[in-house]
């Protein structure tokens, strides 16, 4: 199989699909692999990395897609690379369909074969492709909550940890997933007083036997949200339903009653976001201030650290990846029902339920496709 590298175009996007030692991965077992040029040079894997394992460089994007039998991104395709993208190609890579209409229609248009990592299962349980950047972001959501309290960046100016004599900060983090869990490790870890929410009982008993008195833990409704946002100076939006668009938690009134220069973190604005106020930022433009309240929705947090996330996405991407290039997309999917699980639209069909559903599409059942 041919297997194709685009270098990523969306806005401060630095990763890249495979690594040089994925790379070898693939070409170990006499495939060839196209990576475009310079794909990787932003993160420190020149070109010259690329080639000794294996694979060759081309100039463009438009050759990559004219001759690969499968892409692997990071990021969804951007108008441009979904209009590139052939009948029967295979995309794997990043998608979050569920809040993105306009890509959803590129990619029923294109007839591709298209594979979202967010979707992908797991044998143990969980989504292990999406996992390792919902730890890259968790951890970056306090990072960059703390930051934008700073008063030169549009917050209140207030020092999370508080020194002696003068209070802590409250950070408050709705979800208790991967996102939230790596979120509370770096909360704690500033001294802030912190608050975590989830409808999961078991893994907030899981959570106060780890952090004890160091956190406070609250079953999650509507009036505990409420409680805790108003009182917060940084909320930490991780709220995930897999391959569908993020539940509106916050509302727009509870936001106009925050404190003034209060920080959300959004870290699920890749489904649509979980605050009724969120719309996607990049890293160039992080933040907006709306009712006082800084927002930071940055729609590819984990870009912000691209080696780190890099090397963490292919360690869990590139099993799948080989397994495609090996068997095909169809047998491949026949022998595992978890990859099958990523199969979001397959030439000109919907096939995984909650995006058909949240997108008013005809449902096509995945198994349906592998003939």
């Amino acid at each position: 199989m041919i297997v194709g590298v685009p270098k990523e175009i969306k806005n401060n996007e630095y990763r890249v699909g495979l690594t040089p030692p994925s790379v070898r991965e693939l070409t170990s077992r006499r495939h060839r692999v196209l990576v475009q040029k310079n794909a990787g040079l932003d993160i420190g894997l020149p070109d010259e990395q690329y080639v000794a394992a294996g694979a060759t460089i081309v100039d463009t994007a438009q050759e990559i897609f004219g001759k690969a039998d499968m892409i692997v991104k990071v990021k969804e395709p951007q108008p441009g690379e979904c209009a590139m993208l052939n009948q029967g190609q295979i995309l794997y890579t990043y998608l979050h369909l569920a809040p993105d209409p306009e890509q959803t229609a590129a990619l029923v248009r294109s007839g591709a074969v298209c594979i979202a990592y967010e979707t992908i299962t797991g044998a143990g349980g969980g989504l292990p492709l999406l996992a390792p950047m919902s730890e890259v972001a968790g951890r970056m959501a306090i990072q960059a909550g703390a930051a934008h309290l700073e008063k030169s960046k549009g917050g209140m100016g207030l020092l999370l940890g508080g020194v002696p004599g003068v209070a802590a900060g409250h950070i408050v983090i709705i979800g208790a997933g991967v996102v939230g869990t790596n979120a509370l490790q770096m909360a704690v870890g500033t001294g802030a007083r912190v608050t975590v929410l989830d409808k999961n009982m078991d893994r907030l008993r899981h959570l106060d036997l780890i952090f004890g008195n160091r956190i406070s833990t609250q079953y999650s409704n509507a009036h505990a949200i409420e409680e805790a946002v108003l009182s917060a100076d940084l909320v930490i939006g991780g709220v995930l339903l897999p391959g569908a668009a993020a539940p509106k938690l916050v509302t727009r009134a509870m936001i106009a009653r925050m404190k003034q220069g209060a920080v959300v973190v959004d870290v699920a604005i890749d489904q649509g976001g979980c605050f009724e106020t969120s719309r996607a930022t990049t890293h160039a433009d992080p933040t907006f201030i709306l009712d006082g309240v800084v927002h930071y929705c940055v729609a590819n947090m984990p870009g912000a650290v691209a080696r780190t996330s890099t090397f963490a996405l292919n360690n869990a991407t590139i099993g799948h990846a080989v397994a495609l290039a090996e068997k095909g997309w169809q047998q491949a999917m026949r022998d595992d029902p978890h990859l099958r699980n990523g199969l979001n639209v397959c030439q000109g069909k919907l096939t995984y339920q909650a995006v058909a559903e949240a997108l008013d599409y005809a449902y096509v059942p995945a198994e349906s496709m592998l003939g």
